[in-house]
């Protein structure tokens, strides 16, 4: 009881801070609000703690007490806990596709509603700013400018301000350690494309606010002179010309057409965050920063602990080789680490590139491999084949690979056990697709853990009888009866023709495939280069908490020492305003000088913060160590290929030289139906493959609920869940 009285009060407390920081949003460009936050920082410019103490409290806080909150709300919940029934219809409801096209993707009914909020927010944000601008138009001394001119300059000027609103959220989506949508239980590759569309509207705006401020220098003839001009105080412009091309830049090689074809230059280029943001904040001033302060410093702390996991080296338990060029790696963990189904890792082998890092999806279940952790990957690209190609040559010149450095980060994934709230499951796989599902289907041979769903159908699309292989990983729960679970498996296989002489079946198909095992030598101890994931969440929060004091203390304490306050001064300034004086007279320090602070703090912050999580990690790493043993880690592991089942089952299909027809697929298993039942349908392959079968949901639902269908249908609940195998 207690326990749920502490997570119901840490539910309030996260709802608060939320509505907190975005009404602070809602209000900021009012007048009301800025003359009321001009008195503020007038009353405490002149205090030990000074105004950025303020800005510091009302604009940054709220989200990274928001981080804090959720990470100990998420330590007190049971471990991979269970969606209940009660609570899934709002989810469901949200979840559902709305809008499918290939330009943007699939968006589900959340989806739209959060955008149309957004955009609506940036519409009133601009709207009120430019109101108010239009009424008290006060003509640049340094430029002569028509009354066209200058109404134009001030409409280019808010432009920034919705990029700037943009940017507040735009590194929220790509956190992993630190995600905030876990909350929602939104995975990390789900989110990727909310940082995508955020960084679209940032150059969008950025391009109008930037390019109409360079239209009205070049008309004026002022150019020349404002551009390359660093100011003393108030706007650094050739920072803000900085800023913008090194964000169109990434944004250009961010382009699928380009990141596809040459990824490295995607990942390098993409670095460049580092010279933009600092960029933006010595155009717009400490002021603006701390409004995006939150996501910054939440991913400076993320990419800082990512850092320190991933400095941890492991080693190859054993490997096998696929016919179709797919590699599954073998790795040991931590049998104590356990992970959603459909979780992922980040993998790097420095041999390869010192600096690459790719997302797989974890194969193997950690309720059935206590000991290891698997990924396969299907070698299409350079990095992947550089990976192939070594294992191949260990693989004949029969050589240990147990020298094949790995480090990984991870795992990632859901924090609740989404799959299994649902009657049945209706599962699409095409190629590679398959990997998360392997997953999900050794989580239902748990019989420990499954409850529900009772009928899953598996639908695995594959263009030659080689990939057909892939399935081995789970051929024991395929031909093996599990209790309670009816699982129907059909293959398609679309561009063979079928032999006269060749296998019938799927399980002849699988006892024909090719695969070589590459297994490490006897007596290795691997002990030193188990996985062991990330820090628990309440240590994670304790990170987050001494970072932030950190940054907060040095901001006060620097900001005291370089930034005097003229108490003198101050008084002086009281009685003129008193008097009837315009303002309070402003210190001669210059506007960058503040900025300078703020990164002298965030760089000791997160060095600091890295500095207890190396402790925290080589510590926890020690304890493993002395308590692991060489003994627990099976390096065979399971043999895959005892096909033979012990009751007989029935044959699962294979079609070959045709391509699935999902509505009909998905119709013939809705009639086994009973009742009123909830399908999940999760869907792993080419992005036209999730476009059909999530116009087939969104034929049977609109967003709230409303049944489009007068059939028999209405008594079937379809719950579209895309899944990706790659970012």
């Amino acid at each position: 009881m207690g326990k749920k009285l502490t997570l119901l009060v840490l539910r309030l407390l996260m709802n608060l801070l939320l509505i907190s920081w975005i009404s602070l949003w809602i209000i900021k460009p009012t007048t009301l609000w800025i003359q009321s936050w001009r008195q503020a920082e007038d009353a405490f410019k002149h205090t030990f703690f000074g105004y950025y103490r303020l800005s510091f409290a009302v604009f940054s806080f709220p989200p990274i007490a928001l981080s804090i909150t959720g990470l100990i709300y998420l330590s007190l919940l049971p471990q991979h806990h269970r969606l209940t029934r009660g609570g899934r219809s709002a989810a469901i409801t949200v979840s559902r596709p709305a809008i499918i096209n290939s330009f943007i993707g699939i968006v589900s009914c959340f989806e739209i509603i959060a955008v149309i909020l957004f955009l609506v927010f940036l519409a009133w944000t601009f709207y009120v700013r430019v109101n108010n601008d239009l009424k008290k138009l006060i003509p640049v001394k340094t430029m002569n400018l028509d009354l066209w001119q200058l109404k134009y300059f001030r409409v280019a000027t808010r432009f920034g301000l919705l990029a700037e609103a943009c940017l507040s959220l735009l590194l929220f989506p790509v956190l992993r350690e630190l995600s905030m949508f876990r909350f929602l239980n939104i995975q990390f590759a789900a989110s990727v494309k909310y940082h995508v569309w955020l960084g679209t509207g940032l150059i969008l705006f950025s391009l109008v606010h930037g390019g109409s401020t360079l239209f009205i220098w070049g008309i004026s003839h002022h150019i020349e002179e404002e551009i390359w001009k660093w100011q003393r105080t108030g706007r650094v412009y050739v920072a803000g010309v900085i800023s913008l091309v090194t964000g169109l830049l990434m944004w250009i090689t961010s382009l699928p057409q380009i990141r596809r074809k040459c990824f490295e230059t995607f990942y390098y280029t993409h670095h460049l965050y580092i010279v933009f943001l600092v960029s933006f904040l010595f155009h717009a001033g400490d002021r603006h920063f701390y409004w995006i302060l939150p996501g910054v410093f939440l991913f400076g702390l993320d990419k800082t602990l990512r850092i320190v996991q991933s400095r941890s080296e492991s080693r190859v338990v054993s490997a096998r080789l696929y016919s179709c060029k797919a590699v599954e790696l073998v790795l040991p963990k931590d049998p104590r680490l356990n992970y959603a189904a459909s979780s992922f890792i980040f993998v790097n082998i420095p041999s390869i590139s010192q600096f690459q890092w790719h997302p797989f999806s974890i194969t193997s279940s950690s309720s059935v491999d206590k000991h290891t952790m698997s990924v396969m990957m299907k070698c299409e690209g350079k990095w992947t084949d550089s990976v192939y190609k070594k294992l191949e040559e260990a693989a004949i010149s029969e050589t240990k690979i147990n020298n094949i450095i790995i480090r990984v980060e991870g795992p990632y994934g859901p924090t609740s056990v989404d799959f299994l709230r649902y009657d049945a499951l209706f599962l699409v796989a095409g190629g590679i697709g398959i990997t998360p599902f392997l997953n999900i289907l050794q989580e239902l041979a748990c019989e420990n853990r499954l409850k529900s769903p009772k009928n899953v159908q598996l639908v695995f699309s594959v263009r030659t009888f080689q990939e057909i292989n892939m399935l081995l990983p789970v051929s024991p729960i395929v031909f093996h009866p599990i209790h309670n679970l009816n699982l129907k498996i059909k293959v398609f296989v679309t561009q063979e023709k079928k032999h006269s002489n060749g296998p019938t079946t799927l399980k002849e198909y699988l006892a024909q495939s090719q695969v070589q095992t590459i297994h490490v030598g006897t007596g290795e101890d691997f002990s030193r280069y188990q996985i062991l994931g990330h820090e628990s969440f309440r240590r994670l929060a304790a990170l987050v908490l001494i970072a932030v004091l950190t940054f907060l203390g040095l901001v006060i304490g620097l900001s005291h020492f370089f930034i005097r306050n003229q108490h003198k001064k101050h008084s002086n300034s009281m009685k003129l305003a008193a008097a009837g004086a315009m303002t309070i007279a402003k210190e001669k320090v210059p506007s960058w000088v503040p900025d300078l602070v703020i990164i002298v703090a965030y760089v000791i912050a997160m060095t600091i913060g890295g500095l207890a999580a190396i402790i925290l990690r080589g510590r926890r790493l020690h304890r493993e160590t002395l308590r692991m043993t060489n003994e627990e880690v099976n390096p065979q592991g399971r043999n895959f290929t005892e096909l033979t089942p012990i009751v007989p089952v029935e044959e699962h299909g294979i079609h070959i030289g045709e391509r699935p027809k999902f509505k009909e697929i998905l119709s013939e298993f809705e009639a086994n139906m009973r009742g009123w039942s909830s399908i999940g349908v999760l869907v792993c392959g080419p992005e036209s493959m999730k476009e059909d079968l999530a116009s087939i949901c969104r034929q049977r639902f609109q967003c709230f609920g409303v049944d489009d269908s007068r059939t028999i249908h209405n008594k079937v609940n379809l719950n579209f869940h895309s899944l990706n195998f790659s970012l």
